[in-house]
């Protein structure tokens, strides 16, 4: 175990050392803080006044426009052809022109400025004739526009879970985010770790550093030390992204005077359509009113059990991560060049990728006779019991998917140890699958 630490201390080192893992380290949380803060910064920030030239030729839409903060509406009686001619003098940024036959032709709405028209700008104008247009269409109808309103209603409804300790609240859309998201970053952390594992191996091997290395300690050793220190690389730069984002989104929060809204204003105010008004919102009733679709996501992560999922998400990750980087290290030590990690990599890895493509329909049933055999065997359970746990899986599912995959870590260990004591000191030949299946039987 001493030799094996002295390994792992060396390969954690060697690799945190690196300036490559201190720039990601850094550079990704401040990359994430600025997608998650600079939107909702712009979005607090007032937009410049808009003056906006209005020529109705059909009468009708007098009392349409509404000023807001963001758009002054002015009529004028002024022929388009003129307007148009001293638009650049007359101090207004847009021209509207509502053709007399707007009624029969909704699109021949025409808008005018000198630069293109924001989006907002756009919509918020298209929105109030289509809506005054669809008024005097129910009004020639012989339809109260408040009557119809009133006939509209919405829906929705709150799901539970009924057990044995009764009834809970539930979620099965924030279940499907919480276990693709698991799922998603388990995929690409092996495939990250593990080819650093595999490239490592190979730059050794090629150095012929390992021939040094070999006579001191067992190949079992120098493998086993190297997969644990890599893992603790990833675990480290895992805990500092988590940690340096939250630090560096408080203080970015801070200098850029959002420190009075809390995490979920600010998702509110990023995930604001582009085309919204602000300040020009019609009030509700409280019985009518919807909860805003972020309120409705904290609400439904707040019905998981989150200490479970993050419990088994550490399990998992670790697990996956060292059944495959076994499999990776030794790959690495059968081949002497790039060009044949190909032929070896793809086998180990149709596993992966497979249950990563099949997460998706594990979402749809995810009780399932193949969710159920898939979260059972290793090389396949890191990623489908991930998307399976959210939804509530029997604690004796979970044991025994750990049992297997631990069962799983050790046999694959053991394989990969019997390639790697023969491989990392093999030059000059091209492997093929029946050489290894040789070098696995082997006497030392």
């Amino acid at each position: 175990m001493k030799i094996i630490f002295l390994i792992l201390k060396r390969e954690y080192l060697v690799r945190v050392k690196k300036k490559s893992f201190l720039i990601m380290t850094f550079v990704t949380p401040l990359l994430v803080s600025c997608i998650w803060l600079v939107p909702v910064f712009f979005a607090m920030r007032d937009i410049d006044q808009k003056k906006i030239e209005v020529i109705d030729e059909s009468g009708k839409f007098e009392k349409t426009f509404k000023d807001t903060k963001e758009l002054v509406f002015k009529p004028v009686n002024t022929a388009v052809e003129t307007a148009k001619k001293d638009f650049a003098k007359s101090g207004y940024d847009v021209l509207v022109h509502i053709p007399k036959d707007i009624l029969e032709n909704p699109k021949s709405l025409k808008i005018y400025a000198e630069k293109n028209v924001s989006l907002e700008v756009k919509n918020g104008i298209e929105k109030a004739v289509e809506q005054e247009i669809e008024n005097i269409r129910l009004l020639d109808a012989g339809i109260d526009r408040k009557v119809l309103e009133s006939t509209k209603v919405d829906v929705s409804s709150d799901t539970y879970s009924l057990s044995e300790e009764g009834e809970k609240d539930s979620s099965s859309g924030a279940a499907t985010g919480i276990g693709y998201l698991c799922a998603f970053i388990i995929y690409f952390a092996i495939f990250i770790y593990g080819v650093q594992v595999m490239r490592g191996v190979m730059e050794e091997k090629t150095n012929r550093i390992v021939e040094v290395i070999i006579s001191s300690v067992k190949p079992f050793q120098l493998m086993a030390g190297k997969i644990t220190g890599v893992a603790l690389v990833g675990l480290t730069q895992f805990l500092l992204w988590i940690l340096l984002t939250f630090g560096i989104s408080s203080i970015m929060s801070n200098v850029l005077g959002m420190e009075s809204l809390g995490p979920q204003k600010r998702v509110e105010m990023m995930a604001q359509p582009p085309g919204t008004v602000r300040n020009a919102t019609v009030e509700k009733p409280k019985s009518e009113q919807k909860s805003s679709p972020v309120t409705t996501v904290f609400k439904a992560i707040g019905t998981l059990n989150i200490p479970l999922i993050i419990g088994c998400f550490l399990i998992y990750f670790i697990g996956g991560y060292l059944i495959y980087s076994a499999l990776f290290a030794a790959v690495g030590s059968a081949v002497d060049s790039d060009t044949d990690v190909q032929q070896f990599m793809f086998p180990i890895t149709i596993p992966l990728v497979l249950s990563f493509i099949m997460a998706q329909f594990i979402i749809r049933e995810p009780d399932g006779a193949v969710a159920f055999w898939m979260s059972m065997i290793p090389f396949t359970s890191p990623i489908i019991m991930m998307v399976r746990i959210p939804f509530g899986v029997p604690a004796w599912e979970i044991i025994l998917s750990v049992t297997l995959l631990i069962g799983g870590f050790i046999g694959t260990a053991w394989l990969a140890a019997r390639i790697y004591r023969v491989g990392i000191l093999m030059y000059g030949k091209k492997p093929s699958y029946k050489e290894l299946v040789k070098w696995m039987f082997y006497k030392a």
